[in-house]
């Protein structure tokens, strides 16, 4: 392997070879059909006298023969055993329901129909015992058996966290999926959002780009169609029912009026407006991102398809105060 490792390195195929950490990486042994047997349900590997005790997540498809299987031990000394094996997934019946996705953090995700899924906030459910952890951490001596075993149990807490996260966006990814024909979402820049500090914390905890994963690859396993719109599309600041735009919106305005009279929740109104958008795309296939406004008034259009949003009226105020719309 070492030869094979710098052959490649010299041949330009590869980067420069780095032996395997057993601290910074997961412990991993593949074995491949020869060094494997299953039978009756039970795995036993190569060299082995027993089946592997093993407690399953979920049973094997019916009749399905594993071609790779691979055992790895995480960071908290929690072994694994991944199986691959060949399977069809069906698909599911058509529906004739579409939904507008809007996530945030009071609120994990708000849906066009009205409803929020209230954050679970798991992080800050185990954030008092993850710093007393972290801090007899700290304490121990380096290179010592102590602080070994206070690194597990920090490294447990997160998984902990991590595994109550996965479950929850797995199952509320789930039901938008089956539920819906049609998922329409926001394409967000997460990595520019946490740059905030005082909403870093927040924002890694709601794991957005997890979310967006999952429905991307259910949608595809069962025959729905997920939307993905730009980042850059002003579901918060326009208005659903006349369509003006307001010239800024901060965060901390959860409900506002518009001058054509209308009353929005700030997360309802993006959602219905990140639906409606989205229809727009599937239906003709249109890009949806706003006008932009260069210094001294001139308007920059980005060099891309025409967006949907061109010719929005937008709200503005006037030397007076006073909310006016542009047409």
């Amino acid at each position: 392997m070492k030869r094979a490792a710098f052959t490649n390195f010299f041949a330009g195929r590869a980067k420069y070879p780095r032996f395997k950490s057993k601290k910074k990486s997961r412990l991993s042994l593949e074995c491949t059909r020869s060094a494997f047997t299953w039978r009756d349900g039970t795995l036993t590997l190569a060299k082995t006298s027993e089946p592997l005790d093993i407690v399953w997540s979920r049973p094997l498809p019916e009749g399905v023969t594993p071609s790779t299987v691979t055992v790895s031990c995480d960071s908290a000394g929690r072994w694994f055993c991944s199986i691959l094996c060949a399977d069809t997934i069906a698909r599911l019946d058509p529906v004739k329901r579409a939904v507008g996705v809007d996530v945030g953090i009071a609120s994990l995700v708000t849906l066009s129909t009205g409803e929020k899924v209230a954050h679970p906030r798991h992080e800050r459910r185990d954030r008092e015992r993850l710093a007393r952890a972290q801090k007899e951490l700290a304490r121990k001596t380096k290179g010592s058996a102590n602080r070994d075993k206070a690194r597990r149990r920090v490294a447990r807490i997160h998984a902990r966290i991590a595994d109550r996260r996965r479950d929850f966006l797995h199952k509320l990814s789930t039901r938008l999926v089956r539920e819906n024909q049609t998922v329409v979402i926001e394409d967000l820049g997460v990595r520019n959002m946490v740059k905030n500090h005082n909403l870093a914390r927040a924002i890694s905890d709601s794991a957005w780009r997890d979310l967006r994963t999952m429905l991307e690859y259910k949608a595809d396993w069962y025959g729905r169609e997920l939307v993905v719109l730009d980042r850059w599309f002003p579901s918060s600041k326009s208005c659903r029912r006349c369509g003006a735009l307001a010239e800024t919106m901060p965060l901390d305005v959860r409900e506002w009026e518009c001058r054509c009279g209308a009353r929005h929740d700030r997360d309802v109104n993006a959602a219905k407006n990140i639906l409606a958008a989205g229809s727009a795309v599937a239906a003709c296939g249109a890009d949806v991102r706003p006008v932009g406004r260069r210094p001294g008034g001139r308007t920059a259009m980005k060099q891309e398809t025409r967006r949907a949003t061109v010719g929005i009226p937008r709200v503005q105020a006037d030397g007076e105060g006073q909310a006016r719309t542009d047409h």
